[in-house]
């Protein structure tokens, strides 16, 4: 059996293959304002027509590679420089004796450690959409996870998958349920008590199969590197700076609108104290840090390969197509079964558009009235928004940072699908049964 492609070939297959539905699907478009305050732009309802463009040329295709890179600079500088900073960090021993130390004290309950990184990272994901930053912390995640006897995907899926899940079910995501809410015309956190009771539901029977896998695919443990004995009053001091980082920058994105930059800048400022404290000097802390970026930049170009596959569906005028085509026979279906088609329909159209915020931007203003005059509350609306694409991002090959985080901890794709799709249909099932009873009971 020929081995399978790893990410980089996926990303450029997807890339030929949105490139060539230029050709195929109808150019169309939708008509877009622009608040004069906010400056944010969005689709007006109703105003899709078919357009006359010229097709995209061989020159786009090739353009698109480094155009997407420069679309997310930001991002690619932001896990170069988290990943150079948990690189050194690392080689500092710190990370390995505290982690171990956490292996000793649980030590017999190792199921323990399962729902304590789910929920961690669940948190992160329903406060600050966590998932890119995961990826600099992916290779001491798999060796956290076997040095407990769990496998790598094991150590995905209580990171990156219970951050998408938290993101999805989140009453409070500031990147779609506030944004949804707001395209919407909603008050902002409104419904929060149903959202947390799902949320609550959804997380337990994640950690209850990550626990039954755990128990039915048990691998040799490998401990963690911990040759330098006890943690130091130096590494005690490393691991507290590493813990008020996290917490002021999710306080800055909370509180202070921050954005990827401001994060850089934090973990670029606790690279350079963390080598310091270490007595690692000026130069190897430079170098040490160099060389963690070494380590990220394949995962750093696969998240530039993903933002071109959404660039040439935009400027090959296709986008509002794939919309109106997944939506608009969705005006004659009985509200359930319009309710329902939303959570599918937005699960397929995060395929093309991998960033669920812009997935919002983009659906919300035509759903919304649509769900209006399929009696729909709109807050169902926004449920079957949420649901449907965030949670999307465990599975889809458009995702820049799972495929990121596949290739750091050298997990093939195709293994990765047959590990999570049961799961995935689990949250699906509890996410259609959430919305079911939300239009039974008259969530609004």
């Amino acid at each position: 059996m020929k081995k399978f492609p790893n990410a980089f070939t996926i990303m450029l297959g997807v890339i030929l293959l949105a490139w060539g539905l230029t050709f195929v699907v109808p150019k169309g478009a939708y008509e877009r304002q622009t608040h004069p305050t906010s400056g944010q732009v969005t689709v007006v309802p109703d105003s899709y027509s078919e357009i006359q463009a010229e097709p995209l040329g061989v020159m786009d295709l090739v353009l698109a590679i480094p155009e997407g890179l420069v679309d997310r600079a930001d991002l690619i500088v932001l896990i170069l420089l988290i990943g150079g900073c948990f690189y050194l960090i690392e080689k500092t021993g710190v990370l390995g004796q505290a982690l171990q130390r956490i292996v000793d004290l649980l030590q017999g309950r190792e199921a323990l450690a399962i729902l304590a990184v789910s929920v961690l990272f669940a948190a992160a994901g329903a406060t600050i959409g966590l998932q890119e930053e995961v990826i600099a912390m992916a290779p001491i995640l798999v060796l956290f996870s076997r040095s407990m006897g769990y496998d790598a995907k094991l150590a995905v899926a209580m990171s990156f998958g219970s951050a998408v899940l938290g993101a999805a079910f989140s009453p409070l995501n500031p990147f779609a349920v506030l944004l949804a809410q707001q395209e919407a015309g909603l008050a902002l956190l409104s419904g929060m008590p149903f959202r947390l009771v799902v949320l609550a539901i959804a997380l337990g029977v994640w950690v209850l199969y990550l626990v039954r896998y755990a128990r039915r695919n048990p691998v040799a443990k490998i401990p963690m590197d911990a040759s330098n004995g006890q943690l130091s009053s130096r590494g005690m001091l490393i691991l507290g700076l590493l813990a008020a980082t996290f917490c002021l920058v999710t306080y800055g994105m909370l509180q202070w609108d921050w954005g990827f930059n401001h994060l850089s800048g934090c973990f670029f400022a606790l690279a350079i104290a963390s080598g310091l404290i270490a007595r690692m000097g000026l130069n190897q802390t430079g170098m040490t840090y160099a060389g963690g970026f070494r380590e990220m930049i394949y995962a750093s170009v696969v998240i530039g390969m993903a933002g071109s596959i959404s660039l040439l569906l935009k400027k090959g005028m296709v986008i509002d197509t794939i919309v109106y085509g997944l939506f608009a026979p969705m005006e004659a279906l009985p509200t359930p079964l319009a309710a329902l088609g939303m959570l599918v329909g937005q699960s397929l159209l995060h395929l093309p558009v991998p960033s669920y915020s812009g997935q919002a931007i983009l659906t919300m203003p035509i759903l919304t009235p649509l769900s209006d005059l399929a009696g729909m509350p709109r807050q169902v609306c926004v449920l079957a928004y949420q649901y449907g694409a965030v949670n999307m991002d465990m599975l889809v090959p458009t995702n820049g940072a799972l495929m990121a985080i596949l290739s750091v901890c050298e997990i093939p794709y195709n293994q990765w699908l047959r590990f999570i799709w049961k799961p995935a249909l689990l949250l699906f099932g509890i996410a259609a049964l959430a919305l079911i009873v939300a239009l039974q009971t008259g969530y609004s």
